[in-house]
């Protein structure tokens, strides 16, 4: 089994994981032969060892971590590798990937100019 986590800061707010969420259905369809699950850093459930101890319960030989985020800023940088070292030890089975934050690919920012420039 093989899953991606699209992984997200989190917000106080519920309303804030909706556009995540529906991103995560979009995958899902996408991808229906992977897991593709929403995971959060903070405020919001569920957490990345959380979900990961799941998905290991499942049976989950490959995971590949998306940060869903706009830049490669400290979370992403700092927070995600050490959770992950972690995860590596506390789940040797399992073979992790990550890659860069969403917002640093060239295609996912000229989709973003694309919303932009229709908007004047």
């Amino acid at each position: 089994m093989k899953a991606i986590v699209l992984f997200a800061h989190g917000a106080r707010d519920p309303r804030w994981a909706a556009p995540f969420e529906r991103l995560q259905k979009l995958t899902q369809d996408a991808l229906p032969e992977v897991a593709v699950r929403l995971s959060f850093l903070e405020f919001m459930s569920p957490a990345l060892p959380e979900l990961v101890a799941d998905l290991a319960q499942q049976g989950c030989e490959q995971i590949s971590v998306v940060p869903v985020f706009l830049g490669q800023g400290g979370h992403v940088l700092r927070d995600l590798p050490v959770m992950l070292d972690s995860l590596r030890i506390d789940y040797p089975a399992i073979q992790f990937r990550h890659s860069t934050a969403v917002g640093e690919d060239a295609a996912v920012l000229m989709a973003i100019r694309d919303y932009c420039v229709t908007q004047i």
